[in-house]
């Protein structure tokens, strides 16, 4: 029975190919793809508007800065994630070695870390009052600077550490799902062939998983794009941070939408640069056989220079901020207590739980549009919409806050021509600004999370529907959503944990007097006080954990037949 139901039916002519007709859920998908291009496209309008010598002065002064150092910025954190994220996949894919069961999925747990809190953890550490460099005296008898060299950590390089140590698990998370699935067949024959492990990883593991390893360093170069409460910190004027001087310091909208457009020439850039990366060169995997993964077992020296490259990343990117936070936790809990903690956690999981479910409900709409009308045009209308989460918060929050505020005076003027009554701000600087801001922005998880769970429900499924007199509508309550609930709840999740952590959107979109926890921790840090706000901090990271442990499950269970083959003999080792 066909996949399709009687809309798309009515969409064959005579000679059986597809025409083009519209149809209740081509309309969704083009509103909703709609809404998420208002933002960018008034960006780009917005910046075509007179900047009273804003933009001549920029040009003139800091712009080619705000570019050098935001490319650096991610040549930086494309090398480091590419190096973390593929050399730990690979060991703890491949690999028997002590520890290696836990760090496959610990080594996911830095993706719960904001980035902006493990800056501030490491700042404190690092520091001149910092542990390290006051046990470094101690034990040396420096008494100042001038009597050794420490690296500046509040710098550029600091900043791509930083970063790295944070994004390198969506390289790996990718990287590792393409190892599982590659076949063993093919390992077999290079070591017949008399290439060792890492020519094999060279030459055929790393190739393979090539395009994945490239959209997750499209997804943390993109993160990275968005970034501002490290680079804030750390002092490192990129084109994030003159978005946030142009516009809240120098107050011209119209300079901070022309940064915020060579903002999204940025990313639009790295999208096509990532396509073309995937699709010059493509890797097949032609055999249908599958076999358990090998589990090499590494000799002890090497082993332990594995468990301590894998354990490496883990221990600076999860473990350091948690345990910092944790010991400042317990001593200065009433510190933070008294600063209306409770408040930020209910407008954070407030905020959190609308964006989470008007995303899922979002991403459902799309998906199971996509499928009753499997066209190129519904798909492309599909992926449009998900262009937000490749758009940085800032650019976003510009994109929203410059129609709201015009739909908001339009309101106001017209009830007071007709009422005499004035209305106010009805929509920008609320919550509800907010609330739109997020679900723009994580509109692509709730979506692709969602079509990834759909795809597995058997077109014969939707057939019985039919046959049983059940309309699309029915069919997607009665049939496909008890079906695919734990992808609807991942996505939800995925949304929650994401809108918790979100700073850059939040800081422009807020209403006055309104904080949550990542404002909250972002404010009590940039002053030095990383103590007194610690157990919000420690509550951002806690929210992430357990998705992050879902998200690794996921992937171990994700090769048929999963699982290790029986180890060699203890008598053979390998190297690496």
């Amino acid at each position: 029975m066909s996949t399709t139901f009687q809309a798309d039916a009515a969409l064959l002519d005579g000679s059986g190919r597809w025409r083009f007709a519209l149809d209740g859920w081509t309309l969704i998908a083009a509103a909703l793809g709609l809404f998420v291009a208002i933002p960018v496209g008034t960006v780009i309008f917005t910046a075509f508007g007179p900047s009273d010598g804003i933009w001549s002065h920029l040009v003139s002064t800091v712009l080619w800065v705000y570019a050098g150092n935001t490319l650096w910025l991610m040549l930086g954190v494309g090398v480091g994630t590419i190096v973390i994220g593929t050399s730990t996949a690979w060991l703890v894919t491949m690999y028997r070695f002590p520890g290696r069961r836990i760090l496959s999925w610990a080594l996911l747990l830095p993706l719960a870390v904001p980035s902006y809190i493990l800056a501030f953890v490491i700042t404190d550490q690092l520091e001149y009052a910092g542990n390290v460099q006051s046990a470094l005296r101690g034990v040396f008898g420096w008494t100042s600077p001038r009597d050794y060299w420490f690296p500046e950590i509040r710098s550029l390089g600091g900043a791509a550490i930083v970063l790295s140590l944070v994004l390198y698990p969506y390289v790996y998370l990718l990287a590792r799902a393409a190892f599982i699935e590659q076949s063993f067949g093919l390992f077999e024959t290079s070591r017949t062939l008399g290439r060792g492990p890492v020519a094999s990883f060279f030459t055929i593991a790393l190739p393979l998983a090539r395009p994945a390893v490239a959209v997750g360093v499209a997804l943390a170069l993109m993160e990275t794009l968005n970034e501002f409460g490290t680079i804030d910190f750390f002092a490192v004027p990129t084109l994030t941070a003159g978005i946030f001087d142009v516009w809240l310091n120098m107050d011209s909208t119209t300079g901070a939408a022309q940064l915020a457009s060579i903002l999204v020439a940025f990313t639009l850039v790295l999208v096509v640069i990532e396509r073309l990366s995937r699709r010059s060169r493509r890797y097949h995997d032609t055999t249908t056989r599958v076999q358990a993964l090998p589990d090499y077992p590494l000799s002890t020296a090497h082993g332990v220079g594995a468990l301590l490259w894998c354990a490496m990343p883990v221990a600076l990117g999860f473990l350091l901020p948690a345990l910092v936070l944790g010991s400042y936790a317990m001593v200065f809990y009433a510190e933070t207590l008294e600063a209306d903690y409770f408040d930020y956690v209910w407008n954070s999981m407030t905020l959190a739980v609308w964006a989470a479910a008007v995303a899922a409900i979002a991403g459902i709409t799309l998906a199971y549009g996509v499928r009753l009308s499997p066209r190129r045009t519904m798909r492309g209308l599909a992926e449009f919409a998900t262009i937000g989460y490749a758009v940085p918060g800032a650019v976003l929050a510009v994109g929203i806050m410059v129609p709201l505020g015009y739909f908001d005076n339009a309101i106001d003027a017209a009830s007071q021509a007709l009422f005499g009554l004035p209305t106010g701000l009805l929509i920008s600087g609320t919550a509800t600004a907010l609330v739109v801001g997020y679900v723009v922005r994580f509109l692509a998880l709730g979506y692709r999370t969602v079509d990834s769970g759909l795809s597995r429900v058997t077109p014969s499924i939707e057939g019985v529907a039919r046959t049983l007199g059940a309309s699309p509508t029915r069919a997607l309550l009665r049939v496909h959503l008890p079906l695919i609930r734990p992808s609807v709840i991942t996505a939800a999740l995925l949304v929650f944990v994401d809108t918790m952590k979100e700073l850059p959107l939040t800081l422009i979109l807020r209403p006055f007097n309104f904080d949550t926890l990542a404002t909250f921790v972002y404010q009590y840090a940039s002053d030095e006080l990383l103590e007194e706000c610690a157990l919000g901090a420690l509550t951002i990271v806690a929210a992430g954990v357990l998705p992050v442990i879902l998200m690794s499950r996921t992937i171990a269970r994700s090769r048929p037949g999963h699982g290790y083959a029986a180890s060699p003999p203890r008598g053979r080792r390998t190297g690496m």
